[in-house]
């Protein structure tokens, strides 16, 4: 079993762990506890920050020297930011990083175990924030932190590099790897979502949030004590019914796994999500927050504990976002947790889940809301392209922030080599002979002069182009656009020399792969979606903690 990545585990891991549920006999295990409660809250935070009165403007313009930023993607894969629909409307992917970094006295003074004081950082909170095109909706994917991923090549700023990983590993570990841009392209990899912003928290200040809004509610099925015979457990405590919990009491409903559903990790992460949407029902109701002297404090608690991409590093740019967010209705935001399966080569921890995880991402790539309901309005007028010089064309949040990728040569000019791929991954078919060839061929009467096969051979499920240097980007786009393939279809990679078009199984005959199987319409119930609007939702308790 893997646990160098997870501080301080001493029990059977669960998706999230549930050292975080230690009682009062476990010592450290309690300050680790409150430690992993509040890298999950900070998550929430930047997510609620934007979500404050447009008043707050005017008190964090001075705030603009205290904002850190960070680049935004260290991997190799830069797909270029999120792409504008058919009527110049563009969707907004943000990752939110929870950091657990206790490098400052600030964030040491809030508990935790001192071997982990000045450790290096990890990324334990990971949810990715879209908003759709049109702003009419807005989903939210959680990744476990014990997801096992292959990581990709991270090259720092400065020039160090983090190699591609050989094996499985632990998602949160991407933040040690050069910083949250190895986590963006971590989720980049995966999810072939292409990434605009990401925004990560450490602790400070979030006790403050939580209590300056009066109070969170929350609600419980039955009378509910998170307490195990030998010690274990948040310590929370409730009658049956809703309650407004602060302070001390929201985070052990925020640690609670003892008490919560069946035990797990995976009751606690619904309690999570259930306070999240809660908490954001009260910052858009709560007029303590337009009180200059209360916003400001909060301003400056929360700016100084976030990092930012370039792109958001301005509160002008924070502002702008903002409002964006504040276009989409509380009943319009959909909370959900990336379905998985616990994984057969790591013990104890979870894999993406075939199939529904896939799904659940394309519905962000495709921008197809998570709630089933579609867009806000599809008789309403489409709004037109941001013109020169407007906030959104001049690089306000609204405007992807990624490098831009070199334009694309004359076809004639673009050298490309076909791979025979048709047997696909799990070699059920033979490979179809001369398919290489064909596709070279195609691809020349395309225009595309210089395309030739290879006796080389591949296996892939799907057809892709991969390059070998990034001034090779928009030639390999180009070729992607000729064949009518998606932009997902383009990867860099060092296992390549060139462009190379590797013919998957889905393009066996024709000129033209298969179509994939139409999109799903809704999140599967295997990711527990939550609308924002749901104040009914209740968490049911676990049978031996009630009072």
């Amino acid at each position: 079993m893997r646990h160098s990545s997870v501080r301080g585990e001493g029990a059977p891991a669960q998706p999230g762990g549930d050292i975080s549920d230690a009682g009062p006999g476990s010592g450290g295990g309690k300050r680790q506890g409150r430690r992993r409660v509040l890298r999950w809250v900070s998550s929430v935070l930047s997510f609620l920050i934007l979500a404050t009165a447009a008043g707050g403007y005017l008190y964090y313009r001075h705030l603009n020297g205290s904002i850190k930023t960070d680049a935004l993607n260290l991997g190799e894969t830069k797909l270029g930011g999120s792409k504008p629909n058919a009527f110049g409307q563009t969707p907004l992917n943000i990752l939110l990083i929870g950091s657990d970094a206790r490098d400052d006295a600030a964030n040491q003074a809030l508990g935790g175990a001192r071997d982990t004081f000045d450790g290096p950082p990890l990324a334990d909170v990971q949810m990715l924030l879209h908003l759709s095109a049109d702003r009419s909706n807005m989903s939210v994917v959680s990744m476990p932190r014990d997801t096992m991923l292959m990581m990709p090549k991270c090259t720092e700023p400065g020039g160090k590099v983090h190699q591609a990983s050989k094996g499985l590993v632990q998602t949160n570990e991407s933040l040690s790897r050069g910083g949250p841009g190895c986590t963006v392209a971590a989720w980049q990899e995966l999810t072939h979502i292409p990434i605009d912003h990401f925004m990560m928290i450490d602790f400070k200040g979030v006790v403050t949030m939580a209590d300056a809004i009066g109070g969170v509610p929350v609600c419980v099925q039955q009378n509910v004590e998170s307490r195990t015979k030998d010690g274990k457990g948040s310590g929370l405590k409730l009658p049956a019914g809703t309650n407004t919990i602060q302070g001390e009491q929201a985070l052990q409903w925020l640690r609670t796994r003892y008490g919560f559903e069946d035990g797990t990790d995976l009751g606690r992460t619904h309690a999570q999500h259930m306070y999240m949407n809660s908490m954001a029902r009260e910052f858009r109701k709560n007029a303590k927050l337009s009180n200059p002297v209360k916003l400001n404090s909060l301003a400056q608690a929360a700016i100084k504990a976030m990092v930012v991409d370039p792109g958001l590093n301005k509160i002008d740019k924070l502002y702008d976002l903002s409002m964006e967010l504040k276009k989409v209705p509380t009943g319009r935001i959909t909370m959900t947790t990336m379905p998985w399966v616990y994984s057969t080569r790591e013990e104890g921890r979870v894999e993406p889940k075939p199939v529904e995880a896939e799904g659940l991402f394309r519905m962000v790539r495709e921008d197809i809301a998570l709630d089933g309901k579609g867009s806000g309005n599809p008789a309403a007028t489409p709004q037109a392209p941001a013109a020169s010089g407007s906030p959104a064309a001049s690089g306000s949040p609204a405007a992807p922030s990624q490098p831009a990728v070199d334009p694309a040569a004359p076809p004639a000019k673009i050298p490309v080599t076909v791979r025979n791929a048709t047997g696909g991954k799990d070699g059920a078919q033979t490979r179809v002979k001369g398919r290489a060839d064909d596709v070279a061929a195609l691809l020349v009467g395309k225009g595309f002069a210089k395309a030739q096969s290879t006796t080389q051979t591949a296996a892939e499920d799907t057809t892709v182009i991969r390059f070998s240097s990034p001034d090779q980007a928009g030639d390999a786009a180009a070729v992607a656009t000729a064949l009518g393939l998606p932009a997902s279809s383009v990867e860099k990679s060092d296992d390549v020399t060139g462009i190379v078009l590797f013919v998957g199984k889905d393009w066996r005959t024709g000129n033209a792969p298969t179509p994939p199987p139409p999109a799903p319409t809704k999140a599967p119930d295997s990711a527990r979606p939550l609308n924002g609007d749901d104040d009914k939702e209740c968490m049911a308790i676990q049978p031996g903690f009630t009072w």
